[in-house]
């Protein structure tokens, strides 16, 4: 303790900044392999994405369908069809064998994505806030559409927690990483 006091106050000051930088390093965790998995796997869906259903022949169940906070979507004489966890094509499939037991006899039917879930952003943006995912999106390009980064933000990476098998889960990422719909991002301050 004595060496601190005789220690000239600029020296003070530089071990101090240090020792409060390497105690944030110590908290930070890199992500796991399961984080960017979830980027290659086929595009699950759930409540927020909007899907366009095109039954070739049937103008009245041709439309856009939102899948709902349930899980599901409404569908005209179906009723509620399960879409949550599943890709569009196994909705295609669930719909045709729906359909094929009892309404039509050999339904022609494509599921594509009309509008993905959003995304959050929020830290040290010019707008946080949720905004809608466009597929190929980057951490830059969500930050770009919030307004930019402030003067106070960590440029060079950011938070962003992903859901993961069920699992919620935070990771620091470059900001050229990808990002999902359903993503949250958080830009951090920066220390100096």
């Amino acid at each position: 303790m004595k060496h601190l006091l005789n220690m000239h106050p600029r020296a003070v000051l530089v071990c101090l900044i240090l020792f409060l930088a390497l105690g944030g390093c110590a908290t930070y965790k890199p992500v796991g392999d399961a984080f960017y998995k979830e980027l290659k796997k086929p595009y699950v869906l759930d409540a927020g994405d909007r899907l366009r259903i095109t039954v070739f022949g049937q103008a009245d169940l041709t439309n856009t369908y939102s899948v709902e906070k349930s899980g599901h979507i409404a569908f005209p004489l179906l009723g509620s069809v399960q879409a949550r966890g599943k890709t569009p094509k196994q909705v295609e499939s669930a719909i045709a064998a729906k359909l094929r037991s009892g309404f039509l006899r050999d339904p022609d039917i494509s599921v594509e994505m009309d509008r993905y879930r959003p995304f959050f952003i929020m830290g040290e943006v010019g707008a946080s806030g949720q905004y809608t995912y466009v597929p190929g999106m980057t951490v830059q390009n969500a930050v770009a559409v919030a307004g930019g980064f402030t003067a106070r933000a960590e440029q060079a990476n950011s938070d962003v927690t992903r859901n993961v098998n069920g699992n919620v889960m935070t990771g620091r990422v470059s900001i050229g990483d990808p990002i999902l719909p359903g993503d949250t991002i958080y830009i951090r301050e920066r220390l100096f």
